[in-house]
Formats: structure tokens, sequence, C-alpha cells
């Protein structure tokens, strides 16, 4: 929990399972390649300002990196956006997420990356509850279809070299 850079996502692999983040301001933030299943996703709605739950920081078209949230939700106080680009090439998705009035409505900015919109990956799909209606979602959001949407799978995007069975403990 925390109110600016909570989480610093940086470089590597990582997984998150059944964690509960909180903050207001960029506060999952980096260039790691990061999967986040069933988490909560909590803003905090300081002093009537619109936070930013992500700070994707992807480099360039080859980088790996990239947050996906799949299933869990986004919920708290006041508004924010689903993220911001830390990076010429931000790419962060939410598949079947629920979404709480906190989304605003535009979901996303290009902060200081104005002009690299058609290089984000910003997209939501199958998302539900009040703050999922996309109709005033930022134009240059993406749609992607089903094979598409295969290379950002658990097993596809964060677990394709089998490490996470290497692990000392199970994960089930």
């Amino acid at each position: 929990m925390g109110f600016q850079d909570t989480l610093l996502d940086s470089n590597g692999k990582h997984y998150f399972k059944d964690c509960y983040i909180q903050g207001e301001v960029d506060f999952i933030f980096g260039s790691g390649q990061s999967y986040y299943e069933d988490c909560v996703v909590n803003a905090t709605g300081w002093n009537n300002f619109t936070g930013f739950i992500t700070a994707q920081g992807r480099k360039s078209e080859d980088d790996q990196s990239g947050f996906i949230f799949k299933g869990g939700s986004v919920v708290g106080i006041g508004h924010a956006y689903l993220g911001r680009a830390y990076g010429p090439y931000s790419r962060v998705i939410f598949n079947e997420t629920y979404f709480s009035s906190v989304v605003a409505l535009e979901g996303w900015n290009s902060w200081n990356f104005k002009n690299h919109e058609s290089n984000f990956t910003y997209a939501e799909v199958e998302c539900k509850g009040p703050g999922s209606d996309r109709r005033q979602r930022v134009p240059w959001m993406k749609n992607l279809t089903n094979s598409q949407l295969e290379q950002f799978s658990f097993s596809s995007f964060i677990n394709k070299d089998n490490w996470l069975s290497d692990l000392p403990v199970s994960l089930s």
C-alpha cells in the first residue's frame, strides 16, 4: 500500500496472484514482463485527484515487457486512469477484470508520449462492472482478436519457458 510508485515492476518476468495493490499515482510502474492474476487493485482517490494505476515503460517494439491483468478487480474511490504511458510502446491489458466506477471514462492517458499512441497496446477484453463502459475511451485503445490475445495468455506471455514449474513451492 502506498500513494505513488507502490510496486516497482522492473526488469524480468513476474507473476502476481491474489495480491492486494493500493495507491493513487503510477502505483504499478516499471518495465517488467508481468502477469497479475486475480489481484485487487485499489485506487485511493486522494484529494479529488484523478490517479493513474499503471505506468508501463516498454521502450521498443521488440521489448517483451508489459503488464497483463487477468481476472481480479479495479476498485476504490474517486477516479483513476487504467494507465499512462511510461514509455513509447507502453503495454497494459486487462482481461476479464471487474471495473468499479473508479475507472476514468477515457481509460488511458498518453502522458509524455503524445504522438506515440499508435505504438501503445492498451486493451480491455471482456471486462465487467460499471467502469467497463468503453464508449468514451480514448480512440487509440486496441481491440484485440482472439489470436492476438493468446500471445498474452499465462502460458504464452509469462511461462513460455515453464520457469514457474521450477519454483520450490506450488502455485496451485
